[in-house]
């Protein structure tokens, strides 16, 4: 999908840099970003594409550099309980999303090429 600068796009980028920030700076993800470094020991920037709130456990899409998605399932209560983690690639992903997800995930993949180039 190509960007085109829309507003949508803008919004969405503003929410990916700001989950990246909570991610790598607040004690609130801290224990999601040990459960992508030891899954990932290669991820250099990651951003949130999808939080799901459950009563007892947050379900999280992730993209891993610019090239995974990661769907990692934390339980809240008990950091004993080992976190449920799936990969898939890009494209996998891709199958069946919507629109605005479509959006989301090519705004991500922009900010990841970026970070990439800057930080890898």
């Amino acid at each position: 999908m190509k960007l085109i600068g829309s507003k949508t796009e803008q919004e969405i980028r503003k929410l990916l840099i700001k989950s990246n920030q909570l991610l790598f700076e607040s004690e609130e993800k801290k224990r999601l970003l040990e459960v992508i470094k030891c899954f990932y020991p290669e991820m250099i920037t990651a951003y949130i594409i999808y939080w799901i709130p459950e009563q007892g456990e947050d379900i999280y899409e992730i993209l891993i550099n610019d090239s995974i998605i990661s769907e990692i399932e934390l339980e809240r209560n008990n950091s004993e309980i080992m976190p449920k983690v799936e990969t898939m690639t890009i494209s996998q992903y891709l199958r069946g999303l919507n629109k605005q997800y479509q959006i989301k995930l090519a705004v991500a993949l922009d900010l990841a090429k970026h970070d990439l180039k800057y930080k890898g």
